[in-house]
């Protein structure tokens, strides 16, 4: 244990925390936020709009084609939005002007856009086009950086308004993103959207995948058994992909289609890391009736950001980081309920999420909205609540029985 341990400090962890530090990838997870408003209120419509009731069904049925428009008003621009996010967040990282940046961005990922009829393809601007956003973003912000560092800008006198000279200082990298955005799509006849989705096509195959969501179950445990924040680390890499499933699955739903995929985004964290990463809240459920004073204290201080899906207090708090004990659970059970909620998804047993919801939205509560109402997907989580409790136990009580020699000990010393 002791040479696993040396592994995961001195091998796996320096590379993970140089990626979850990268200014571009930093970039991309805090940019992406920006689609958050937009995605979490499209899913509003789309679950109000089916409601399996039929009374319910029945109402709506005249109303469907205008809560499309609200589904497809917002889950249709996703990309736009993350280009204008990502390409604002990476001048900032920079230390260029954010503005500009974000719409130097939003210019080259348009012009990525058109067709080889001079024509605009909107399409692009949906979950299709999330990875072009990001790559226009990187390549057109990287140019604006050049020329200012460079000094190769116009600069105003120092009385002319902030405002004003920004934009002249964006003159020059903007017209040589233009002229590259536009040569590449225009006269070269690439189809940059094209391109980009057939390189990545490999990695968003697979975190479809069982292998591949598996990969990234264990990264995001691993990390966290070193206390690094798993889920924040890998944000910048991941997000892109489970935003785009979950924007395909809304869309499907509300064309009345099958789901194309199954690990959208809320599959990890409503399916897998029920109650906090590693299914913890049922760890803090065990110390709430702990004999030991020490952990029912922790279990009353941890239960209700738990409840929310807010688990630092445990981690850091039993701990479970660099906990020898505590990591076996922390590690394997999100991998076992990762493997069952993707064999039910393919199965049709339970759905895929289709609906964005707060991370922080309550187990149960949480699959039973984000899947559109399926009452399965509730009973599932509860199903998986009472799973992770029993495989937290035999390891909680070995704790417990620890915990209460050194509490003997303190008491007659």
């Amino acid at each position: 244990m002791h040479k696993f341990m040396d592994w995961l400090q001195n091998t796996l962890m320096p590379p993970m925390a140089k990626v979850g530090n990268n200014k571009y990838l930093v970039s991309v997870r805090n940019g992406l936020v920006l689609t958050l408003p937009a995605i979490i209120s499209g899913s509003v419509f789309l679950i109000i709009g089916n409601i399996p009731i039929k009374a319910w069904t029945n109402l709506m049925a005249p109303y469907m084609d205008m809560i499309g428009v609200a589904v497809n008003g917002s889950f249709g621009i996703i990309s736009l939005l993350a280009v204008i996010g990502i390409g604002y967040e990476l001048s900032k990282a920079l230390e260029i002007d954010p503005l500009s940046g974000a719409g130097l961005s939003t210019m080259a990922f348009v012009i990525s856009s058109f067709n080889n009829k001079f024509k605009l393809d909107t399409n692009n601007f949906a979950s299709s086009g999330l990875f072009t956003a990001i790559i226009t973003a990187f390549v057109a912000v990287s140019i604006f950086n050049f020329f200012v560092k460079k000094n190769i800008v116009i600069k105003l006198p120092a009385g002319v308004p902030e405002a004003v000279s920004n934009s002249f200082v964006a003159l020059f990298p903007g017209f040589v993103i233009l002229l590259l955005f536009w040569f590449v799509r225009m006269p070269l006849h690439i189809d940059i959207n094209q391109v980009i989705q057939t390189i990545f096509h490999p990695l968003l195959f697979a975190m479809n995948t069982l292998p591949g969501i598996l990969v990234y179950t264990l990264l995001v445990s691993l990390l966290w058994v070193c206390g690094i924040h798993g889920d924040m680390t890998l944000e910048g890499i991941a997000d892109p992909i489970f935003l785009q499933f979950l924007a395909a699955n809304g869309t499907a739903l509300a064309h009345h289609q099958p789901l194309p995929y199954v690990t959208a985004a809320g599959f990890s964290s409503l399916y897998v890391n029920v109650g906090g990463t590693g299914a913890t809240i049922t760890l803090v459920a065990l110390m709430l009736f702990s004999k030991s004073k020490t952990y029912r204290d922790l279990g009353k201080v941890a239960f209700p950001s738990a409840l929310f899906e807010i688990n630092e207090p445990v981690i850091f708090g039993f701990p479970i980081v660099m906990n020898a004990l505590t990591m076996i659970p922390f590690i394997v059970v999100p991998l076992v309920l990762a493997t069952l909620s993707y064999l039910l998804i393919s199965l049709g047993l339970i759905s895929a999420p289709v609906a964005m919801v707060p991370w922080t939205m309550p187990p149960i509560i949480g699959p039973l909205m984000a899947t559109g109402w399926d009452w399965r997907a509730a009973v599932w989580s509860a199903i998986e609540l009472v799973l992770a409790g029993a495989a937290y136990y035999p390891f909680f009580k070995v704790a417990e029985k620890q915990m209460l020699a050194q509490e003997t000990a303190s008491t007659e010393a």
